[in-house]
């Protein structure tokens, strides 16, 4: 019974933009929820989300997700619905000035990083206001991760 509530208080992730972390430095993080229909749901439960080249755009106060591809749920028949078709995100009005602002600064964007199922059974999407890397240092980063690897294997090896 006590491992039910522990697997509940956390969330189960649909999809990752691992590409992300990897092109941008991101700065903050933000939870948005996102306007969905039960097929959607459905299909996301199946595991049927996918989030390589999304972004945000925030049109006319509202911010709205280009790019995320929900395949068709398999039982849907004429309620499913387009699986690229744009939808929106909820955030509060100040979160959404904020962003606007922010990424209208040059070389600021905003992307998703992970879409998931909050504790209640809510999709939630984990969006960030990044920057772009430039190539120097995305290898920078590269660098760092193969001598942190390396010295931590060294560690290991000489723990034993």
């Amino acid at each position: 019974m006590a491992k039910e509530k522990n697997d509940n208080k956390r969330n189960k992730q649909i999809a990752v933009n691992r590409k992300a972390r990897h092109e941008y430095a991101i700065e903050e993080t933000f939870e948005a929820g996102i306007v969905l229909t039960g097929t959607e749901v459905r299909s996301l439960r199946e595991g049927g989300g996918q989030l390589t080249d999304t972004f945000v755009l925030i049109r006319k106060g509202e911010a709205w997700i280009y790019g995320l591809h929900i395949r068709a749920y398999s039982h849907g028949n004429r309620f499913n619905q387009e699986p690229d078709r744009v939808r929106k995100l909820l955030f509060h009005k100040k979160q959404i000035r904020y962003l606007d602002q922010k990424a209208s600064q040059a070389g600021y964007t905003i992307i998703p990083l992970s879409l998931y199922f909050s504790p209640e059974g809510r999709v939630k999407v984990e969006v960030a206001l990044a920057k772009g890397k430039k190539l120097h240092d995305k290898r920078d980063a590269i660098a760092k991760r193969d001598s942190d690897r390396d010295t931590a294997r060294a560690l290991k090896d000489h723990n034993r």
